[in-house]
């Protein structure tokens, strides 16, 4: 008997179907099948009545979710207890879209959580964040869209929004706002790491030519001496103000992001702990 398994029998029991606890588990309907009969032949009973469409607890399966959710809970009471003796040099792994998020978010562990320490990867690809998740090599997970699942905890972090950086004698430095489409055919310099909003904007801007730096201070110098436009945002705007540039905002709603911070409903106290920090 494996504790992945009374997960399972656990979903189930809230989905009501195996599919959709599949689901909520990120995991394949068959697998779920297959572990469900693994455990009814080593208990030795049916755990359910099956009908075409839908699944519900016998006698024997409710016994045994009861039993189930006491072994989680105590599983649970475990890994606080375990947490609690190494809160203060926990390292917490990140799994990001983009960088901006999880500085601000560094910058209020940093003041309400001292002593926990974290590291982050940049990840480009949505979905590739969340297996990082659900896989456990990444403890928390930020995304641009919020989960709604059962097995996991989910808020609000931030809004990030897209600003041109023009030069203060480019037509575009007296316009209150630009649009990807009056963007195109450009040329932009822009920083390498800059996670999801490169794909962004090379989505949005086609015919755009892109210069891309992976050297900060060599993409700053280069910012203040050429009249190539560039971007910013209202977090990294800071570290690129100059009096000869102008920003300008971007009014497409893909311009504009809302990241939010994700663990499992069963991650240690300390990964927990974070997130509600997050909603306040």
């Amino acid at each position: 008997m494996e504790l992945e398994q009374l997960r399972q029998l656990d979903a189930i029991a809230r989905a009501g179907t195996i599919s959709a606890a599949a689901e909520s588990l990120h995991t394949s309907q068959p697998s779920v099948s297959r572990s469900m009969r693994a455990l009814e032949r080593e208990l030795g009973c049916e755990l359910f009545e099956r009908t075409r469409n839908h699944v519900e607890l016998n006698e024997a399966g409710r016994v045994a979710l009861r039993h189930a959710r006491a072994i989680l809970a105590e599983e649970r009471r475990m890994r606080d207890a375990f947490d609690e003796l190494t809160r203060t040099s926990r390292t917490i792994a990140i799994a990001s879209v983009a960088p901006a998020p999880v500085w601000r978010l560094t910058e209020r562990v940093t003041e309400r959580l001292p002593g926990t320490i974290l590291t982050s990867e940049l990840v480009d690809d949505e979905r590739e964040v969340e297996r990082r998740l659900f896989d456990r090599s990444a403890d928390l997970a930020i995304t641009r869209r919020p989960m709604g699942l059962p097995n996991v905890v989910c808020a609000p972090l931030m809004v990030e929004n897209l600003s041109v950086f023009a030069p203060a004698d480019d037509e575009l430095a007296g316009r209150t706002s630009v649009s990807f489409a009056e963007l195109d055919g450009r040329t932009f310099l822009m920083n390498a790491e800059i996670g999801f909003w490169g794909d962004v904007v090379r989505a949005a801007m086609p015919s755009a030519r892109i210069i891309e730096q992976t050297d900060s201070t060599v993409l700053s110098q280069m910012i203040r001496s050429s009249d190539l436009l560039g971007f910013v945002t209202d977090v990294t705007g800071a570290q690129h103000e100059d009096e000869r540039r102008v920003r300008v905002p971007i009014r497409d709603a893909d311009a504009h992001a809302t990241f939010y911070v994700v663990a499992l409903v069963d991650a240690p106290r300390a990964v927990l702990d974070i997130v509600e920090l997050v909603r306040g």
